[in-house]
């Protein structure tokens, strides 16, 4: 294991019991648990988007506070949903962030898990093309913001700019010359994972697959990402790949933690239909951290990849999400072989 950050689902809500109360509190405490991550050593802070949801849905202004306030945490998405998004605009929003933050994105992209509302993306100005999925037009959207992410010109001048232009054909602006390499797709099952290898994306593997196997969740998903880098080293690129895997996981060192997750927390895989697809979700790790370190190295996903995002309960605020991050890098990763 070489990273450890986590992943914010970004919720909130107006009840007793969560210290985040509107969408004022999750942006700015997503900002203040950035800030603290950092300062105890982690390596990333990454952040679901979801729209017409409560919770975080917007990522590019996001991205670019907490690169201004961190010098040093890799800033991330788990995941885009690229059927609503404009890949020229999120090409120079991108661009933006990336260069406020030091080039420290890591964008996670995708076709998107299931929605608030009935085919929202057609509320933002989109719809497939004839003969196409919603997935096809994700997947066309990516592509063309992989191209943009290259820096080649496509756009002829204007012959009578109001500026001066560089030679040649022109490009969107701001441009950052390392993005595309920090690029990852979301991956549900085996065969999106071999297309992200042959596009050239990192990959993000989440808590859920589709079950293509009826294996345990683990064991598919290592078996996942091993049939990506196969992907990869075929394809022929000259960079080595990354691979993340999520995983709720809790150190019990304190009362707190023992009520919050001593006996709540399902211990074995779970299956359910996503999309008219059977999925396996699976199993959260909350124990005291001598049992948990014997549990974490018998899962066979988290030794194959070399990220571990860490899915954090945010409703509950800033200062114990701190500590539940802080428990595990300092009583569970260093036996992990985190650095």
């Amino acid at each position: 294991m070489k990273k450890i950050g986590f992943l914010s689902f970004g919720h909130w809500s107006n009840q007793p019991g969560s210290a985040v109360r509107s969408a004022e509190d999750v942006l700015l405490q997503s900002i203040e648990l950035a800030v603290a991550a950092e300062e105890l050593g982690a390596d990333g802070a990454y952040y679901r988007v979801h729209h017409f949801a409560r919770q975080l849905s917007s990522p590019f202004p996001l991205l670019a506070a907490v690169g201004a306030r961190t010098s040093r945490i890799e800033i991330g998405t788990g995941v885009i949903d690229m059927r609503y998004e404009n890949p020229f605009y999120m090409a120079e929003d991108a661009g933006a962030a990336d260069l406020i933050a030091g080039r420290r994105l890591q964008l996670g992209i995708s076709r998107g898990s299931p929605e608030q509302v009935i085919d929202g993306w057609r509320h933002f100005g989109y719809q497939p093309a004839e003969g196409e999925t919603d997935q096809d037009m994700a997947r066309n959207h990516t592509q063309v913001f992989l191209q943009l992410l290259e820096g080649k010109g496509f756009a002829k001048p204007n012959p009578r700019p109001m500026f001066p232009n560089p030679p040649g054909l022109l490009r969107l602006e701001p441009h950052s010359e390392t993005l595309k390499e920090r690029i990852w797709w979301g991956a549900a099952s085996d065969a999106t994972a071999v297309w992200a290898a042959q596009m050239g994306m990192n990959l993000q593997s989440s808590t859920l697959k589709w079950d293509e196997t009826g294996e345990p969740f683990h064991v598919q998903q290592a078996k996942q990402i091993r049939k990506y880098r196969e992907a990869w080293k075929e394809a022929g690129h000259s960079r080595a790949p990354r691979v993340s895997v999520s995983r709720s996981i809790f150190a019990i060192t304190s009362d707190l933690d023992r009520m919050y997750f001593g006996s709540s927390r399902p211990e074995s895989d779970q299956v359910g239909v996503i999309d008219d697809q059977r999925a396996v979700f699976g199993r959260s790790y909350a124990a005291e951290p001598a049992k948990l370190i014997k549990e974490l190295r018998e899962d066979e996903a988290i030794a194959e990849a070399d990220t571990l995002l860490l899915t954090i309960p945010n409703t509950l605020g800033v200062e114990y999400n701190a500590h539940v991050i802080e428990s595990i890098l300092k009583d569970i990763a260093p036996e992990l072989g985190w650095r």
